[in-house]
């Protein structure tokens, strides 16, 4: 008969060291992730700082643009006027307030589209109103009758070219 023979130490030792190799190299690739993820929220945190400056940027620059006076300047550059006082139309059709021609500088020559670009060029169809679009609905299809008469809100211009 055979005698059975204790196992050695070698297996084991062999199993060890194994299970250490593994743990090892399973702790670095860890670590390398961890420094992978560290690099990359670095960057985003640069590019979330120079964002946030460009975006404060351009808030000072429509703050400079939105301030009446500078509003007041760029309305007389494209020929606009100050109103009159406002007239109302009454349900019934009665005009409430007093309505008289606007009088002011001659209309200028050229066109809004020439004026230099380092003046604040607010867009027509959100800094201005048709006067006559009030009136009627149909006026704002109307390109020509758009551009007769425009209404800046906020700085009380009203412009006839």
């Amino acid at each position: 008969m055979a005698s059975a023979r204790p196992a050695g130490r070698g297996p084991f030792a062999l199993l060890i060291v194994v299970l250490l190799a593994g743990g090892l190299i399973a702790l670095l690739m860890l670590n390398t992730a961890l420094n992978q993820g560290s690099f990359e929220l670095t960057k985003l945190q640069k590019r979330t700082t120079t964002l946030t400056d460009e975006q404060q940027g351009l808030q000072q620059q429509i703050d400079r643009w939105s301030a009446p006076d500078a509003l007041e300047q760029r309305a007389r550059q494209l020929g606009m006027v100050p109103g009159n006082g406002p007239a109302f139309l009454q349900p019934n059709g009665i005009i409430q307030g007093t309505t008289s021609p606007l009088t002011g500088p001659p209309v200028p020559t050229s066109s809004p589209s020439a004026a230099p670009s380092s003046s604040p060029s607010p867009s027509a169809s959100s800094a201005s109103v048709s006067a006559s679009a009030s009136a009627s609905p149909s006026s704002s299809s109307n390109p020509s009758a758009a551009s007769s008469a425009t209404a800046s809100p906020g700085d009380g211009l009203i412009g006839v070219r």
